[in-house]
């Protein structure tokens, strides 16, 4: 494999924010509180304050969660106040999803593994944060597998991790080969949350994976009070949303929006948000409705009925979890930015934040036809426009523009405008008139060149477009659209190959190229 590494800023896919961030830009420094570096983590273990409590419950949570799974990782060391997590999370995609997906867990266990070796006297634990109280089933539901959208319909709805995957067997028949862990999984599990724990242990529980379904009583109990002040005082509503307008007069676009109430009312089949209106707390699109006294009695006997939004979620996190960090996307890395001010207003310590590894992937068909077309890394990342144009201009022997052309006309015309306007100055116009002609002509001359020259490398240029396609299907990253089985079933060492690629601390953009 050759492994090539590009700076972030050079992919054209990332924001401001999330890129000043990941540089250290002194206008993003009052919106987290350690910087993701082995320094950082030494100052976010001395900050970190997890009780014995909370520890005991997370553990028999695990325990309870895990039942029926055999070779589980070892739950007992979170009891040990020397223990800590680092954590990741997403939404349960059917058969994992995107390929970044794969890229956040390798990531979060490269960061354990990696906190391990630079402090040997902890213990580091990755965790996966499976957001099954989500009821976007149209996220989810779907994947690409060699080209081919595959979908589950279906007609349960609510919180996804509560659905029944044994559905999937019909679509399961459709695919050419299913691995035995996914087909075991979807198969064998009575929902969705139990699915996704029982593959991810198979592909990685042996690296001390530990997956989290937030779906619990108990440890919705912990978040209790946070959750009643948000019910009664609103104060997420008025802190983020003081934060989100600090960063918006730094020139920043904001990822989220706070709502007075930031929870749902979560059931069976039900996942409906919570408004107040007068002394009412109603629940949209149902005929739920409570008074306070009535919504407060819910909360202590059946905390398990309040289901954050993404504003109180890492909240939420932060509270069960002896965590040190959260490792995200593009797009979650700016919003977690935006939620400093209410973990400091409920005294939660705010995590490290920090980029998943981003990594593109050339198989070694694609290699053969980049190394033919004499294409590089960097070149994979332009648009369309670009690229062509870069391969017809190195891959033509004498230069198509006709500048210089145009400015040694120019001089000549430079020369009659100035004999001419001391003959008559009413000649000026018509001198620049005639100027204008000539610069004209060149330019469609130097158009009608270009288009030339693209004929005569048609074959390349289609093979440019498709190399580009191949990378970038429909325009949409690779890792964005693509499933980690395209890669996997021809390839049963593709996950400890990106295991051993990436690094969780260096901030670039992987090409592998295979050989």
């Amino acid at each position: 494999m050759q492994i090539h590494q590009l700076p972030l800023e050079t992919v054209n896919q990332f924001s401001s924010l999330f890129l000043d961030f990941i540089n250290q830009n002194t206008k993003t420094k009052d919106f987290y509180e350690n910087y993701p570096s082995i320094q950082g983590f030494e100052k976010q273990i001395a900050l970190k304050q997890f009780d014995v409590t909370k520890r005991k419950v997370l553990v028999e949570t695990l325990k309870q969660q895990y039942s029926g799974i055999g070779n589980y990782p070892d739950f007992d060391i979170l009891l040990s106040e020397n223990t800590f997590t680092v954590t990741t999370g997403h939404q349960l995609n059917i058969f994992t999803g995107p390929l970044y997906v794969i890229y956040k867990l390798v990531t979060v266990i490269n960061l354990a593994k990696s906190l391990k070796k630079a402090f040997p006297e902890y213990n580091f634990v990755p965790v996966y944060w499976m957001a099954t109280e989500d009821h976007d089933f149209a996220e989810i539901n779907h994947f690409s597998l060699f080209g081919k959208k595959l979908a589950w319909e279906t007609a349960q709805k609510g919180a996804v991790g509560r659905m029944n995957p044994k559905e999937l067997e019909s679509l399961i028949t459709e695919m050419a080969e299913c691995p035995a862990v996914f087909k075991d999984a979807y198969l064998n599990s009575e929902t969705l949350a139990n699915a996704a724990r029982c593959y991810a242990n198979e592909l990685f529980g042996n690296q001390g994976l530990v997956c989290i379904d937030a779906d619990d009583r108990n440890l919705k109990k912990l978040f209790a009070p946070i959750i009643k002040n948000d019910l009664l005082h609103h104060t997420a509503f008025d802190v983020v949303s003081k934060t989100s307008e600090n960063l918006e007069s730094l020139g920043y676009k904001t990822q989220i929006s706070p709502r007075e109430i930031n929870f749902f009312y979560l059931d069976n089949g039900l996942r409906e948000r919570i408004v107040k209106e007068e002394n009412t707390y109603k629940v949209l699109n149902t005929d739920l409705s409570f008074s306070e006294t009535e919504i407060m009695t819910i909360l202590e006997n059946e905390p398990e009925k309040f289901s954050p939004n993404v504003v109180l979620r890492p909240v939420y996190e932060e509270v069960i979890l002896p965590n040190l960090a959260y490792i995200g996307g593009p797009s979650e890395v700016p919003y977690w930015l935006q939620l400093k001010s209410i973990f400091d207003f409920h005294q939660v310590e705010f995590p490290i934040l920090m980029p998943r590894n981003f990594c593109l992937v050339v198989n070694k068909a694609t290699a053969k036809k980049m190394e033919k077309l004499d294409l590089t890394s960097e070149d994979l990342f332009l648009d369309e426009i670009s690229l062509k144009k870069n391969f017809i201009e190195k891959h033509t022997e004498n230069s198509l523009s006709l500048s210089n052309e145009s400015n040694a006309f120019v001089q000549v015309f430079d020369e009659i405008l100035a004999k001419a306007v001391k003959i008559d100055k009413t000649l000026e116009g018509a001198v620049k008139g005639e100027q204008q002609k000539v610069l004209n002509a060149l330019e469609n001359l130097e158009k009608r060149l270009k288009k030339a020259e693209e004929r005569n490398h048609e074959t390349e240029v289609n093979q440019l477009l498709g190399v580009k396609q191949k990378l970038f299907p429909n325009g949409t990253p690779q890792e964005r659209s693509e499933n980690f089985l395209n890669f996997y079933l021809n390839n049963p060492e593709f996950l400890n190959q990106v295991s051993e690629v990436f690094d969780p601390l260096n901030f670039k953009f992987y090409v592998i190229i295979e050989e």
